[in-house]
């Protein structure tokens, strides 16, 4: 295994001198200078917090109106390197954006506002640059143009759509589609939101370059509205009261550009890669620690962790508790009263926060997650904040209301499934005791496939972490939850052999490992996901559906088609080093 690995690097590394395409380098020819940690601490805590009011994300409307009913979209979004001010205070920095035009372009991008059931068809183009203002790693798997440019694909996370149109890693293309991935099919994808109104996202999943290219600021929310089903509810609604919070963190060098590391953790192995991406400052909807006027009544949050591999436990300053309406794509059962949220990259939580009842005029919002996740370092003054909310004193009389049920999916029950896998997760040292890689199930991206689950029916995946870190574990078309986290007692001696025999939990006897503790799922939780977090150390049972959950039919097209799906680990410097598999489905 890991002999074809490293011939797998040799070739890519060939392949690369061969074609004489450049390795991507910040936007002026020099390297970038050393920095030390404690330099990228000064240029983000010289930024004055909360000086920017938050952006309103552009809202593009992926329906037309057709003789006063909603018919079928049609847009146009591009992918444009630009200058972009993330703080009052700060020089523009070079990003990559999603727009209609590298003016309207954005970071995050537009909000495309979809209708249940109302096809919205996305011509996606790369007008991106020929070499990448960003430092990436050509010895992990990646895709790599023969004459240069970006590669990038777009992914609908959380969308239900055929294969074609899923943004898998190997569709990439650069400008003007030059050259195209193995899996590159076509240039406009028809998103046929069909499923249940709920919050989604897009961004890049380009082969290996997605941790840069999203890094780089190709992200934007994606919501599916479903009107007879939500306005009963009489939520916040309207452009001031219903936001979307996309989430993330950066460093930055003086001059304004994004830091990203030049030097991996194992030089030798891989000159750039390193495991997680952390940076010292927060941003929101585009903006450093931003803040926002709020009258005192029911506001919607639609919080979105668009970060490459920082946690974030949520809370208000004051002790105001989020009323949760939704989690990822789907609503909960019923509104969930919480005091924290804790969201791994790529979940979203969908929040009702009622300002009306603070005795102060401001709530800062808080985060106290550490980094990795959940044994890592704790938060400071920087990254504990995220942004503050400036409340207005006068009362404001607010029609809204918080409903006491909201949808009625099935439960997640192991009734009804039709097969049990084993989701191993790996990850491998140097002698230096620094990672190299990740696997699931001790296989690579590129080994064949061995998920082939039958469209329309119930799965029982048991993920075992073997790491120490804390995964989101996100599987493309599918729906699952969480249904029992247990404790593996003895955690070396199972490691062990399921590294000798070849990862076989059953010939390991995982039965008589599980003795442990068990954890609570959270209620914010309980509902159709498609990240779950699979906690260190543990055993998490989840129900996987590959179905329509809300209606229990088979998908209304060829899920069986090429080029596939995949599931991974949405840590995105561990899903660009192996941590992605094939996932494809059969009849």
């Amino acid at each position: 295994m890991e002999a074809i690995r490293l011939l797998t690097i040799l070739i890519l590394l060939s392949m690369r001198i061969w074609s004489g395409a450049a390795t991507p380098a910040p936007s002026s020819t020099a390297a970038p200078p050393p920095i030390t940690e404690a330099t990228l601490q000064q240029v983000a805590a010289s930024l004055k917090m909360y000086v920017d009011e938050l952006p309103k994300i552009p809202k593009l409307f992926g329906y037309s109106m057709r003789h006063g009913s909603p018919a079928p979209g049609n847009l146009t979004i591009g992918m444009f390197e630009k200058k972009w001010k993330f703080h009052r205070d700060f020089p523009s920095t070079t990003v990559f954006a999603y727009g209609t035009s590298a003016e309207a372009a954005t970071v995050p991008g537009p909000l495309i506002e979809a209708l249940k059931g109302i096809k919205t068809s996305v011509t996606w183009q790369n007008y991106l640059p020929q070499n990448h203002f960003l430092s990436w790693d050509p010895t992990v798997t990646c895709a790599i143009p023969k004459h240069g440019g970006v590669p990038t694909v777009v992914h609908l996370h959380g969308g239900v759509h055929p294969p074609q149109e899923d943004g898998n890693p190997n569709a990439w293309f650069t400008s003007s589609y030059r050259e195209t991935g193995p899996a590159w099919t076509q240039p406009t994808y028809t998103y046929l939101n069909i499923q249940h109104a709920g919050n989604l996202w897009y961004h890049d999943h380009a082969l290996g370059l997605t941790r840069v290219n999203i890094l780089a600021g190709l992200v934007g929310p994606y919501v599916i509205r479903d009107p007879k089903l939500e306005k009963p509810w009489n939520l916040p609604s309207g452009p001031d009261f219903d936001r979307h919070l996309m989430v993330f963190d950066r460093s930055f060098y003086m001059n304004g550009s994004i830091y990203i590391n030049s030097t991996g953790d194992n030089p030798s192995i891989h000159p750039q890669w390193q495991p997680e991406y952390f940076g010292d400052a927060i941003i929101v909807n585009g903006k450093a620690w931003p803040f926002l006027k709020v009258q005192r009544r029911k506001y919607r949050f639609r919080i979105i962790n668009a970060s490459n591999a920082r946690f974030f436990n949520f809370s208000l300053s004051n002790g105001l508790p989020f009323i949760q309406v939704g989690s990822d794509a789907s609503y909960l059962n019923s509104p969930v009263q919480t005091q924290s949220i804790l969201l791994s990259p790529a979940e979203t939580a969908d929040v009702i926060v009622d300002f009306s009842t603070p005795n102060t005029n401001e709530s800062v919002l808080t985060n106290s997650a550490p980094y990795p996740y959940p044994t890592g370092n704790p938060v400071d003054n920087l990254t504990g904040n995220v942004m503050k909310f400036i409340i207005s004193p006068e009362n404001q009389n607010s029609p809204c209301k918080i409903p006491t049920s909201l949808v009625n999916y099935p439960a997640a029950t192991t009734e009804g499934s039709v097969k049990t896998r084993y989701i191993v997760l790996y990850e491998y040292e140097s002698t230096t005791g620094n990672p190299t890689h990740l696997y699931i199930n001790g296989k690579s991206f590129l080994d064949p496939v061995t998920e082939l689950p039958k469209v329309g029916t119930t799965e029982v995946w048991e993920v075992i972490n073997l790491t120490q870190d804390n995964h989101p574990l996100h599987i493309h078309l599918a729906t699952f939850q969480a249904i029992k986290v247990e404790e593996l007692v003895d955690l070396d001696t199972f490691r062990n052999c399921m590294i000798a025999q070849k990862n076989d939990a059953v010939g390991c006897n995982v039965t008589a490992h599980l003795s442990g503790k068990l954890l609570s799922i959270p209620n914010y939780e309980k509902t159709w996901k498609n990240v779950v977090k699979i906690v260190p150390g543990y055993q998490t049972t989840t129900i996987v559906r590959f179905n329509m959950v809300e209606t229990n039919t088979t998908y209304p097209f060829n899920a069986t088609a090429a080029p596939g799906y995949v599931y991974h680990c949405h840590i995105l410097d561990h899903e660009n080093n192996q941590m992605i598999r094939p996932l494809k489905m059969v009849l």
